[in-house]
C-alpha cells in the first residue's frame, strides 16, 4: 500500500486515510490508485464489515492535483476519479469522516460514501465553477442525489458551499461531532457487529430499490459519462491554463 493512503483494521471496521497533509490531501493519480487499492482490499477482507475513509491533517481532501488535472486527457480524468469510484462502488456500508475542507475531488470522495459525518471544521465546496471546470466523475448526480436539484444547483451553478452546520440541515452530512472519525466508528459498529453477508446483501438491495430497474452504480457511470467530454474541454481551455499557470506561481 502506498504511504499516500494509510489503512487500519479494528472490530471489524476499516479506516482509510488519505495521508499528503502538506498538500491538504490533493488526489494525485498515485492516490487515487492507492484509495482502490485500499477499499478492494478491505473487500476481500472478510473480518471487515464496514469502511471509514478520512482525511490526515486539518484537510479532508482538497480536490485534484492541479498539475495532475492540468496535464489530465479523458484518460487521465478516469484515473483521478478511480479512487473515489471504488468508493462509491463498494459493496460494504462506507462512512466519510470528513474532517476538514472537501473540495471539488475531495467533495466527490465524501459524497461517494453511503453517509458523511462532519467535524466542526469541515466545509463542502464543489468549486468546480471557480476553478473554470466543468464538474466531473458524477458530481453532477451525487449531489442532485444527496441533497435535491435546487440546492445541487445552488452549489454547482451558483457557488454555495457548506459548512457543518449547513450540510447537516441540507441533508449532504448526517450529523456534526467533535471527533468525526469517532463518530463514525459509532456509527459503523451497526454493520460490524452484524453478519456480514447480510450487511453486503443489505446494502445491494439498497441500491437496486432506490430506483427499481436500475442500480445507483449504473446510473453514477451514467453521469461520469456524461460529463467527461465536457470537463476534459474545460481543462483544455485558455482560462483554466491561465488558472494553473497562475496557481504554480504561488
Amino acid at each position: 500500500m502506498s504511504d499516500s493512503v494509510l489503512v487500519s483494521v479494528d472490530d471489524h471496521i476499516a479506516v482509510i486515510t488519505v495521508n499528503d497533509p502538506d498538500r491538504r490531501n490533493a488526489v494525485t493519480f498515485e492516490m487515487s490508485a492507492a484509495l482502490r487499492a485500499a477499499v478492494e482490499a478491505a473487500e476481500a477482507n472478510p473480518d471487515v464489515h464496514a469502511v471509514i475513509v478520512t482525511g490526515a491533517g486539518k484537510a479532508f481532501c482538497a480536490g485534484a492535483d492541479l498539475t495532475a488535472l492540468g496535464e489530465a486527457t479523458e484518460d487521465g480524468l478516469r484515473k483521478i476519479y478511480d479512487g473515489f469510484l471504488a468508493v462509491a462502488h463498494c459493496t460494504l456500508p462506507t462512512i466519510a469522516a470528513v474532517n476538514g475542507a472537501a473540495v471539488g475531488a475531495g467533495l466527490n470522495l465524501a459524497l461517494a460514501a453511503d453517509v458523511r459525518i462532519a467535524g466542526p471544521a469541515a466545509l463542502f465546496d464543489p468549486r468546480f465553477q471557480k476553478l473554470g471546470i466543468h464538474p466531473g466523475g458524477g458530481a453532477t448526480w451525487m449531489l442532485q442525489r444527496g441533497v435535491g436539484p435546487q440546492v445541487a444547483r445552488a452549489a454547482l451553478l451558483f457557488g454555495m458551499r457548506f459548512d457543518a452546520e449547513s450540510a447537516v440541515r441540507h441533508g449532504l452530512a448526517l450529523s456534526v461531532a467533535e471527533d468525526p472519525v469517532g463518530a463514525a466508528r459509532m456509527l459503523a459498529a451497526g454493520p460490524a457487529g452484524a453478519p456480514r453477508d447480510v450487511v453486503i446483501a443489505t446494502k445491494a438491495s439498497m441500491r437496486a430499490t432506490a430506483n427499481p430497474g436500475t442500480v445507483d452504480v449504473d446510473q453514477h457511470g451514467a453521469a461520469v459519462d456524461i460529463e467527461l467530454g465536457p470537463q476534459a474541454r474545460s481543462i483544455e481551455s485558455p482560462e483554466f491554463a491561465a488558472r494553473l499557470a497562475a496557481a504554480k506561481r504561488k
